[in-house]
């Protein structure tokens, strides 16, 4: 048998995180694009850097608690850490091309 490493947990945890719905938009994190990078570390760690649609969403505090516990829940995940952050400032671009359509946004 073969030596985890971090990038091991890397897809359990992004379909983990696709769980949590932006409650004003009604779908996932991951494709909204809210999610910026995941990252396990030797302690097993899940280290989630993620956004809001704009500064001072009344959502942030739920989706932050949504992030955490999804990429917790994780099976060989021993805690995880969540960073919110605006640089760069989301923009509807980072959506994924399932979520531009799902809003009628045209991919550029």
């Amino acid at each position: 048998m073969s030596e985890w490493t971090g990038d091991d947990f890397l897809d359990p945890i992004r379909e983990a995180l696709r769980l949590v719905i932006d409650p004003e938009l009604g779908y996932n994190i991951v494709d909204l694009g809210l999610v910026y990078e995941i990252d396990v570390d030797d302690g097993r760690i899940a280290h989630v850097t993620m956004t809001t649609t704009t500064r001072g969403c009344p959502a942030t505090d739920y989706l932050r608690s949504g992030a955490h516990q999804a990429a917790a829940s994780v099976t060989g995940i021993a805690s995880a850490d969540v960073t919110m952050t605006y640089d760069p400032p989301w923009t509807p671009r980072m959506m994924s091309p399932q979520a531009k359509e799902h809003f009628g946004i045209a991919d550029d």
